[in-house]
């Protein structure tokens, strides 16, 4: 009976769903807002009766039988549930309910929250109506099996288990940003006060996006067995298309917010944003692509997928053509202003962002069109890879950092460009000693003392700002900087952080592979590796062949123990990497097959990542950067922090020769 629970409450929280979105839009008042929390209840209740489904290997569930296995880890059974189509999509639907109903208990009553809910409830219906008449994960067996079929193996992982969930807070968040600037357009209101209320949702939206994205990197580090942390796979690019562009609006935001500017762009890239996560949604649901973090491979779903989100995408483009022109510009500025630097990270992440839809949706196209005799197959056979991505991409992304100390650092309206300059000499002077230095270690070219030199240049500017805060408070005004100082500082050195390890991850990254018999040893960057035997080990669900080798650096000695990982019940095999974390950087050992000419030898691959935790690290700075700028927001509304207190955070004066 747990199944048909989840069913029937997945039909109420449809129900729900429906009211709220028809009295949202037109009467308001407390009606949608019980809905609204009527149907995130439900649908977590919905998506816990699935979870008990998968925890009871209920294997008269259709979901259940396919996904899950008598063998598989508890902590494997509950990710199973949304591990598959219909179960990440019930996730979907709940996240997406579940805006609605955070917004009906956090939201101040009034027009904007309405329209906002009734907007949100409008979405939330057509993605449970998919589900429930597409893609229903509460299908019973007339004939049930005695086991399952098992999860795919590669997934069997907690950072991929925590991976959807957080992805889809953001992924699903940008809806609710979308219902917000919906409803600011049909009351004819994208003002300061929308601004202001609209930026806390983007902020937890975007930061959780990035907290999904980190952790999928983590993940395909290593569990894939490859080394490398990032593919510009169609799936990858999927989530950092949104990522891009919310970057951008949450910038954007504050220009509206404080300024009353870029009412027009903001409210776009609102739009841009939730159809950027449509076509997310679409690439991973309706099997146009393969990819090991595809979901659903039924073009049939596929198609009613796209006329769905086609519909909701073209409204979406339809009602910001109405209302946009009545929009009102926002005060003049002074190109050399905080103002100014933000239009140029603007700039620079929305064509970010269209380099690499470009570079994501052409083969596909060219696929199709080859397919269709329209195109020859040859001309249609190309592909576009990490080589497209670093030649346009990087640019980009340089330009941006760049420029990211100064709006960090400029006043509004206009700023003296020579006083600015004057207070990030030393950041510059540093950036460039530190790009010489990187460049004379080794002949790894200009592209490795330009990455370097950005990424120092972020990181020592944005500190040089934080010092010019503090002024001469000393130490104790240092401690007592605002949570929304610190969040930006953070969330920019979270940067270039980034920068500076993927920069050097991948420019001196070394690998090789070694054909190596039991007693025989391999040298490699300055380590030893001793193959001293194999065993066979078995897990819970899985059968592993686990290698044995003694490591030798600096004098010092331990063993690691890479694995190659048999799921019989998935007939599937899986790499199991064996890492030896150091300050510079991982040692990375993978087990791989045996030599054919030399059954006595296997192959094992060696690499040495420079950094990686930058890489990382980097990312979790950023997402820790934005949780800390959306902190002081809810800290500042709580405690009604006046005015001038918040002006004087977000709008420092103008640096001069001696830090005001």
């Amino acid at each position: 009976m747990i199944a048909e629970l989840g069913h029937l409450l997945a039909f109420l929280a449809l129900a729900a769903a429906i009211g709220q979105s028809a009295l949202g839009l037109t009467t308001g008042g407390e009606a949608p807002r019980r809905l609204a929390f009527a149907c995130g209840i439900f649908s977590v209740l919905a998506m816990l009766t699935l979870i008990i489904s998968f925890v009871q290997l209920d294997f008269s569930v259709s979901l259940v039988a396919e996904n899950s296995h008598t063998l598989k880890p508890l902590i494997y059974r509950i990710a199973g549930a949304w591990g598959n189509h219909e179960g990440s999509m019930l996730l979907w639907c709940m996240v997406m309910a579940g805006y609605g109903a955070a917004a009906s208990v956090f939201m101040r009553a009034g027009p904007l929250r309405d329209k906002a809910l009734g907007v949100q409830g409008l979405l939330t219906t057509g993605f449970f109506a998919y589900l429930l008449f597409a893609s229903s994960p509460f299908t019973r067996l007339i004939d049930p099996p005695f086991d399952g079929g098992g999860m795919n193996p590669l997934l069997q992982d907690p950072a991929v288990a925590l991976h959807p969930p957080a992805l889809y807070l953001g992924y699903v968040g940008m809806s609710f940003v979308f219902s917000l600037a919906a409803s600011g357009l049909i009351n004819g209101q994208i003002d300061q006060e929308w601004a202001r209320r609209t930026r806390p949702w983007a902020l937890f939206a975007w930061s959780s996006l990035t907290v999904g994205i980190a952790l999928g990197a983590i993940w395909a580090y290593y569990e894939l067995g490859w080394g490398g942390w990032w593919f510009w796979d169609p799936v990858e690019n999927a989530s950092f298309m949104p990522w891009l562009v919310s970057a951008a609006l949450i910038h954007s935001l504050i220009v509206t917010e404080k300024r009353g500017g870029m009412a027009s762009w903001t409210v776009f890239l609102s739009v841009l944003t939730f159809i950027l996560a449509l076509l997310g949604t679409f690439l991973v649901r309706s099997g146009v692509m393969t990819s090991v973090h595809a979901f659903a491979t039924d073009p049939t779903r596929g198609l009613v997928l796209l006329f769905g989100l086609s519909i909701a995408g073209g409204a979406a483009l339809a009602l910001f053509a109405w209302r946009a022109p009545t929009l009102k510009a926002g005060p003049e500025f002074d190109p050399v202003s905080r103002e100014g630097a933000l239009v140029l990270n603007n700039l620079f992440l929305a064509v970010a962002a269209a380099l690499v839809l470009v570079g994501t949706v052409t083969p596909m196209i060219l696929q199709w069109l080859g397919e269709s005799g329209i195109i020859s197959r040859e001309a249609a056979s190309i592909s576009i890879g990490e080589p497209y991505f670093q030649l346009t991409l990087a640019p980009m992304i340089a330009m941006l950092l760049l420029f990211m100390p100064f709006a960090q650092a400029a006043p509004w309206r206009k700023a003296e460009l020579g006083p600015l300059m004057k207070w990030l000499m030393p950041a510059a002077a540093v950036a460039v000693v530190a790009a010489i230095v990187a460049l004379a270690m080794g002949g790894w070219g200009i592209w490795l003392g330009f990455g370097v030199l950005v990424g120092v240049w972020v990181v020592v500017g944005v500190g040089m700002d934080v010092v010019r805060r503090v002024g001469p408070g000393g130490f104790g005004r240092f401690l007592r900087l605002p949570l929304t100082v610190w969040g930006m500082a953070i969330a920019h050195i979270g940067m270039g952080l980034f920068v500076i390890g993927a920069t050097v991850e991948t420019a001196t990254r070394t690998e090789q592979t070694f054909p190596l018999r039991p007693g025989e040893i391999a040298e490699m960057a300055g380590w030893t590796f001793q193959f001293q035997n194999l065993e066979e080990v078995e897990g819970p669900n899985y059968s592993a062949l686990r290698a044995n080798i003694l490591v030798t650096h600096d004098g010092r000695t331990e063993v690691i123990q890479p694995e190659t990982r048999t799921f019989q019940v998935a007939r599937t095999s899986t790499t199991e990497v064996a890492i030896r974390k150091t300050l510079g950087g991982d040692v990375y050992v993978a087990l791989g097959d045996q030599v054919r000419e030399d059954p006595a030898a296997w192959r094992i691959r060696i690499a040495y990542h420079p950094l990686i935790d930058w890489v990382f690290g980097g990312a979790g700075l950023i997402a820790v950067g934005g949780f800390l700028s959306l902190a002081a927001r809810v800290r500042r509304r709580s405690a009604a922090t006046a005015p001038e207190t918040e002006a004087a955070v977000e709008s420092p004066p103008a640096p001069a020769s001696v830090p005001a």
